[in-house]
């Protein structure tokens, strides 16, 4: 049996402690983390990426960033809005301190900072295009690059599979077509076709304006540069006919409702489409008999007159897609749900419905006539008749400072072209 002698056994236990010692010296030393020691801010290392918080909006609008993937939910809520406006806090992401990464976008998904500049992506791609020459899928690329969310497939006409439009088929009119699907089987069934047309349809780029009706459209003799459009559409019973030198003779659909479409015959076009745009159940009653030129079997339910005979055949008819109205109210504009229903204020306006469309199955947007002037309540409201501004302050079902708004947007970024200067 070996005996260590005691000089040894010192030397055997103080050998680990020095060790141990220096270990933990050289880690105060050189900043070293140690796992549970706190890091010392004051180290010069690399920070982690943060959040900075500025109560700072642009514009006035609500603002927050496209929420990032976390691994756990913050232990600490955001700060509540600013007591005194209401409004939330716009969140930035920074690496180092002054260097901003992403976008901020609004509480709809719109880009805050918006300018008519291209995209460094987009820029190459339509860039160098000839001037007046039409840009493929220019309208729904810009949306994009403002409203990442944007999708841009969606028909512009419901068709034989339009069950499948899993968007609208849990909601009813106006907001989709829950309810009708028996009826609008029976009305595509006469209808037969579903497009603009073979010519049309074919086009691999097409120009589209949609024509408002308001009263800035006069005497702005337009009438030539509308007409060289793809795609005119004109809205409800907006006439030509002594108008064309402001509003062109032109006019591809014409998209109404019942109470909205022309009442007498010899007014209507002779080549246009008639598309239906459904704001509630027993207006595709309407359009049955409309297509199936049935006699009008009362009026109830609807809030003014309505047209008894169409005079177009069945195949120059057409339904709007409702999904347009829906992304128009809850996604673009932000108007309140109300589980879905038809209500005060979370309609919006048939214009606005016509270039939801046109942004989703044209190449190119322009609009002429929009733009209502609240400031001027004796102004026009319309630019074939009589009806002061201050009428639309009437419309409860419109939110118009709202929409306005949003279309804004669209032709600060240069999404679409305001032909009038009324947005």
């Amino acid at each position: 049996m070996i005996i260590m002698k005691p000089a040894r056994k010192l030397l055997f236990v103080l050998c680990p402690m020095l060790v141990l010692g220096f270990i933990y010296y050289s880690s105060g030393k050189l900043h070293l983390h140690v796992w549970g020691q706190k890091q010392d801010n004051a180290s010069p290392q690399l920070k982690e990426p943060t959040v900075a918080m500025t109560a700072e909006t642009t514009a006035g609008v609500d603002a927050t960033t496209e929420p990032a993937v976390a691994s756990e939910p913050p232990k600490n809520p955001p700060p509540n809005p600013n007591p005194a406006t209401g409004r939330e806090p716009v969140v930035e992401t920074v690496l180092t301190e002054g260097q901003v990464v992403g976008q901020v976008y609004d509480k709809q998904g719109f880009l805050l900072k918006l300018d008519g500049k291209l995209p460094s992506e987009l820029q190459y791609k339509y860039g160098n295009l000839s001037e007046g020459a039409c840009k493929p899928g220019y309208a729904a690329a810009k949306m994009t690059s403002i409203y990442p969310k944007f999708m841009k497939p969606a028909p512009m006409f419901l068709d034989k599979n339009f069950k499948r439009l899993g968007k609208v088929n849990i909601y009813m009119p106006p907001f989709g077509f829950k309810t009708q699907e028996r009826i609008i089987d029976i009305i595509l069934t006469a209808t037969k076709n579903f497009g603009l047309g073979p010519e049309l349809d074919s086009l691999s780029c097409k120009k589209c304006v949609i024509i408002g009706n308001g009263g800035i459209l006069s005497n702005k003799s337009l009438g030539s540069h509308i007409d060289e459009y793809d795609v005119v559409v004109r809205l409800n019973e907006a006439p030509v006919s002594g108008f064309q030198k402001d509003v062109g003779s032109k006019t591809t659909i014409r998209i109404t409702y019942p109470e909205g479409a022309i009442q007498k015959p010899e007014r209507y076009e002779k080549d246009s489409l008639f598309v239906f745009s459904a704001f509630k159940p027993q207006d595709f009653r309407w359009l049955r008999q409309m297509v199936f030129k049935e006699k009008m079997r009362g009026a109830e339910g609807f809030w003014k007159s309505v047209a008894h005979y169409v005079p177009r055949e069945p195949t120059e008819m057409r339904i709007l897609n409702p999904y347009f109205i829906q992304e128009a109210a809850f996604q673009f504009i932000g108007l309140p749900l109300n589980n879905g229903l038809m209500g005060k204020g979370n309609i919006p306006t048939l214009g606005t419905v016509a270039i939801t469309m046109a942004l989703h199955n044209c190449d190119e947007v322009a609009v002429a006539g929009f733009g209502y002037d609240m400031n001027t309540p004796q102004a026009p409201l319309h630019y074939y008749e009589r009806v002061k501004m201050s009428a639309i302050k009437e419309s409860w079902t419109h939110n118009i400072s709202k929409e306005k708004e949003f279309l804004r947007k669209l032709v600060k970024a240069k999404v679409i072209a305001d032909l009038t200067n009324g947005i």
